[in-house]
C-alpha cells in the first residue's frame, strides 16, 4: 500500500506560532486515510488552533511545551503506522508528497528531506543550505527540520525523542538511529525553512552558535549512543 496511506503526519507548534497554517495547505491533497496530528504547547494553545482547523482528518492535541514532549505525545496519539515530523514553520516543494509516497517505511531506515531557506534571511543563507547537505548526507547528521519519516515501529525502538533535553532531541535521536544500525535516507525533494532567526540575531553570530552546539552534542551523543 503506498505510504501515504499510511501516514500520520505530526506538527508540534508553540503558543502564537500559526505558521503551521501555511504547511496545512501544502497537505491538502493527502488521502482520506492519512491524518495530520498538530500538537499545541497548551490546552489553550489547542482551543486557539481549534478555530482555525475544519478538515476531518486534521486532529489538535495538547501536550507539555517542548519538541520532545510535543512530538512524542503526537506519535502516541498518530493511528498510521508511519510517522513523518515536521517543523510548524516547513513549507514543502511540489515534490515533497511523492517522495514520501516513494519511501519504504516498512525497511528499517530513517528518511529526511533537502533543506532550504526562505527569502526572509540575510544573503549568506546559501552558505547554509551547503551547509546543510554536508552534514546531512557526507556528515550522517540530518535535522528535524528536515522532516523525519520513520515507521512507528522503528520510532518506539529508539526509544522516541529525549525529553530531558532544552534543545538537540533531533540530534540525540539521528545518534541513537546509527548506533541502531538505522539506515538514514536522504528523500528526493526539499522543505524550506525560515530563515527570520539569522535576520534578528545576525548572520555570522547566529552560525557560529550552531556550529558550536552542534559539535559539542556529536561529542556527547556519539560517545553516549542514546537519545537521553
Amino acid at each position: 500500500m503506498p505510504t501515504l496511506q499510511q501516514l500520520s503526519i505530526i506538527i508540534p507548534f508553540a503558543p502564537d506560532d500559526m505558521a503551521w497554517k501555511g504547511l496545512l495547505q501544502d497537505l491538502t491533497d493527502l488521502p482520506d486515510s492519512a491524518e495530520i496530528i498538530l500538537v499545541a504547547a497548551s490546552e489553550k494553545t489547542k482551543q486557539d488552533a481549534q478555530d482555525f482547523v475544519h478538515t476531518d482528518n486534521v486532529k489538535i492535541i495538547s501536550a507539555i511545551m517542548g519538541r520532545g514532549f510535543q512530538m512524542n505525545a503526537g506519535a502516541k496519539a498518530a493511528r498510521n503506522p508511519c510517522l513523518w515530523f515536521l517543523h510548524a514553520d516547513s513549507r514543502l516543494d511540489a515534490n515533497c508528497l511523492k517522495a514520501v509516497d516513494a519511501f519504504d517505511y516498512t525497511k528499517n531506515r530513517l528518511g529526511y528531506f533537502g533543506l532550504r531557506f526562505r527569502n526572509d534571511g540575510p544573503r549568506s543563507m546559501g552558505i547554509n543550505t551547503f551547509g546543510a547537505w554536508f552534514r546531512s548526507r557526507l556528515l550522517k547528521i540530518p535535522f528535524g527540520d528536515q522532516g523525519f519519516i520513520i515507521s512507528k515501529s522503528c520510532f518506539e525502538m529508539l526509544g522516541r525523542y529525549s525529553e530531558d533535553l532544552k534543545s538537540g532531541e533531533d540530534h540525540a535521536f539521528i545518534w541513537a538511529a546509527r548506533k541502531k544500525g538505522v539506515s538514514l535516507k536522504p528523500l528526493d525533494a526539499r522543505i524550506e525553512t525560515s530563515a527570520r532567526k539569522y535576520a534578528q540575531h545576525g548572520w555570522g553570530k547566529t552560525t557560529r552558535m550552531h556550529l558550536r552546539e552542534t559539535w559539542k552534542q556529536a561529542r556527547r551523543f556519539s560517545r553516549e549512543g542514546t537519545n537521553s
